[in-house]
């Protein structure tokens, strides 16, 4: 791996192209590095577990309202050439062969049905994140890196690329953002995470398509350059912004990219530029990031950092569902419980936590979206129930139970040095997204346990595997997509290396009809 050092510039001191972020993150996407078995494997995994849950996802209204919007963008019929232009000039590379552009498919809908593919990428990305539900890396900020997922499989099916070509694709998204997300926090200074997904997206998609490296510097820039937004998208009274924010980042890094196939540039440098991202968004100039990227021929293997998520709620509230469900025998009735206090790391108090300072995360009449990133909700469910279940846990019914409520409201958290340190540890054997939770009951007695990470986790009780994917979905796909359909769907991903162009296309999964509710109210709007 090479370390990058990452700064402001004058415009009158640099820095070289090929010294700046967006050019070396171009250069790794357009390395043709063999991509490991192990990340072949994993890639499988969380295509599978995206399915998962978008098939659960697919009737609640955000989704639904996606779905529409891209079903009123049809495709076109036509032909794509995937060539260049080098960017300030109008020469296309005629040594592109010209390839059909056959769309791209919506997850739930017939195969049949092609919509273009940056509003696939919109409809699939949004039936992703809906649930908060899917995978996650944590580092220096946070990500869902299966984020990635939506928007490249869209341009694969959209230009007919095989199965090889698509695994490159998303081993270089995910390495792209992995990388990012070490290197750089946004958070601290209110930008929301998707700042690192599009430029993400953008390499990814120029690894899938072979693109030559100038053409990706300049996607990576345009995309970093449109999907910085603030952080409010997660605070206070969550909206289903939530989900749509990651989808917006996919269609418009795939979008970028094609600006720039089409020899467009993009604001540079958009990193290091006196006027840019670093200079006035995050810490300013006198300020150096440091980002870790694989060197010439060196393997993709960001992928195999990254982890899912057991349960449907925010990450880092994962390992402490699971020491609830571990402690409620031990506690017993919760009624009489006087206190609970959650030790935890800077990232859980401040995020998910009481350190918030959001009552909305106090609120039974708070929304979901708002409930999956309350810490104290959670916990007292989970402590309550022995379960986490992606709809009963949020049901409005269950929030307002009064028992809940009163538990609810006795729960803190409190932010912990060494679990913050903790949380930040580059030993794998130090690291922990969890806490130390400590019950006190009226009649003194108090119950303490602690968990370091979840039990799903590659280095918790229960790593997933395959067999857990496959699991995962097939809970979530029951009643929405029929066994027949569902074991199609896993024969393609157990030889996702091996597919034909006309296999990635079919790389989809369509709802049962004989399930599908027929009663869900449309939305309208200008499309």
């Amino acid at each position: 791996m090479v370390q990058h050092r990452v700064r402001v510039h004058r415009s009158s001191e640099g820095p070289a192209k090929e010294e700046q972020l967006a050019h070396r993150i171009a250069s790794v996407a357009t390395d043709p590095v063999k991509v490991e078995p192990a990340v072949v494997e994993m890639i499988g995994n969380r295509i599978i577990d995206n399915a998962a849950v978008a098939a659960a996802s697919l009737h609640r209204r955000p989704v639904r309202s996606a779905r529409a919007q891209a079903t009123r963008h049809p495709l076109t019929p036509g032909t794509t050439t995937p060539g260049t232009t080098t960017p300030g000039t109008t020469t296309t590379d005629t040594t592109a062969t010209s390839t059909p552009a056959t769309g791209a498919a919506i997850m739930g809908m017939p195969s049949s049905t092609r919509v273009s593919p940056e509003w696939a990428a919109w409809a699939n990305g949004v039936a992703v994140r809906e649930l908060d539900f899917h995978d996650t890396f944590l580092a220096a900020d946070y990500s869902h890196p299966g984020d990635n997922i939506p928007p490249i499989l869209a341009v694969a099916q959209h230009l007919g690329r095989d199965g090889h070509a698509l695994v490159r694709g998303i081993a270089t998204g995910y390495e792209i953002q992995v990388a990012l997300v070490k290197g750089i926090c946004l958070h601290e200074h209110k930008i929301d995470h998707i700042a690192h997904l599009g430029p993400s997206v953008a390499a990814g998609v120029g690894a899938l398509l072979e693109l030559d490296t100038e053409t990706v510097y300049q996607a990576v820039q345009q995309a970093l350059h449109v999907t910085t937004t603030t952080r409010q998208s997660r605070k206070g009274e969550i909206s289903s912004w939530k989900a749509y924010a990651p989808a917006f980042a996919g269609k418009t890094a795939v979008e970028a990219v094609d600006r720039a196939m089409r020899g467009e540039g993009a604001p540079s440098p958009a990193y290091e530029g006196e006027d840019g991202f670093i200079a006035y968004l995050l810490s300013g100039p006198g300020v150096e990031y440091v980002v870790e990227l694989p060197a010439p021929g060196e393997a993709k293997l960001g992928i195999l950092e990254t982890y899912t998520k057991e349960h449907s709620a925010e990450y880092q509230s994962q390992a402490l569902i699971d020491l609830a469900r571990r402690m409620g025998p031990r506690v017993g009735d919760t009624a009489e419980v006087r206190a609970i206090t959650i030790h935890t790391s800077h990232h859980t108090h401040y995020v998910i936590g009481t350190g918030s300072g959001d009552p909305q995360k106090m609120d039974p009449w708070a929304g979901r979206e708002t409930l999956d990133h309350s810490i104290p909700y959670i916990f007292a469910v989970a402590l309550q129930d022995g379960e986490w279940h992606h709809e009963r846990s949020y049901a409005p019914e269950r929030a307002r139970r009064p028992d809940t409520v009163e538990l609810w409201r006795k729960i803190s958290t409190v932010e912990a040095p060494e679990w913050t340190k903790r949380y930040h540890a580059t030993d794998p054997n130090e690291k922990a997204f969890g806490g130390r939770v400590v019950v006190e009951m009226v009649d003194g007695t108090v119950i303490e346990d602690e968990i370091a990470m979840a039990d799903a986790h590659p280095l918790g009780a229960r790593p997933f595997t395959r067999p857990d994917y496959v699991a995962k979905f097939r809970t979530l796909a029951n009643g929405v997509v029929s066994p027949k359909e569902q074991d199609r769907f896993l024969g393609l991903v157990d030889r996702l290396p091996e597919l034909t162009a006309e296999e990635v296309r079919e790389l989809t999964f369509t709802e049962d009809a004989a399930t599908a509710p027929n009663d869900l109210p449309t939305s309208k709007g200008i499309f």
